[in-house]
């Protein structure tokens, strides 16, 4: 499944990082919050970002099968490794991973600016990376309070 997504990039960084990050599928039963007491369901991790203590799992389970691909913390405490809140779980593993701590070491990022009145998006910077870009987005935020400015990264998939 990971490697019929990572098919879809024609970045090379980005593919060539992410298999850096990849891990044999291991299972881990993960807590459910949002059920009964002592609830669990088997999610296979599949990235590992070791210095965020984050990954990337699967799971048909929880969230899933609608979104199956969630953030979680590797390891800790049983509270902070269960499966989490819906906000960690994504329909696909690219959406996940652009969504990751893995993700912002990355120099893909690029300032987004939405102008309301006309309802119109348009990147306007070119590639840099999490910290440098977050900091334009503050400044420009600052600067022109009326425009919306986020975050993207450079790099576009398309689902088959």
């Amino acid at each position: 499944m990971v490697e019929s997504e990572l098919a879809l990039i024609s970045d090379a960084r980005v593919t060539a990082y992410i298999r850096q990050l990849l891990v044999e599928p291991a299972v881990m039963m993960r807590g459910w919050d949002y059920g009964s007491d002592g609830d669990q369901y088997p999610c296979w991790t599949v990235l590992r970002h070791v210095s965020s203590n984050t990954g990337i799992v699967y799971c048909e389970f929880g969230f899933g099968p609608r979104s199956p691909w969630g953030l979680v913390k590797l390891e800790g405490d049983e509270a902070m490794t269960s499966i989490g809140m819906d906000s960690g779980w994504f329909t696909s593993f690219l959406q996940a991973f652009f969504d990751s701590f893995a993700a912002t070491n990355l120099p893909i990022w690029q300032v987004v600016k939405t102008d309301l009145d006309v309802d119109e998006v348009k990147i306007i910077s070119g590639e840099g990376d999490w910290d440098e870009t977050w900091a334009k987005i503050m400044d420009l935020r600052k600067s022109d309070p009326a425009s919306g400015y986020s975050c993207c990264p450079s790099v576009t998939y398309e689902k088959e």
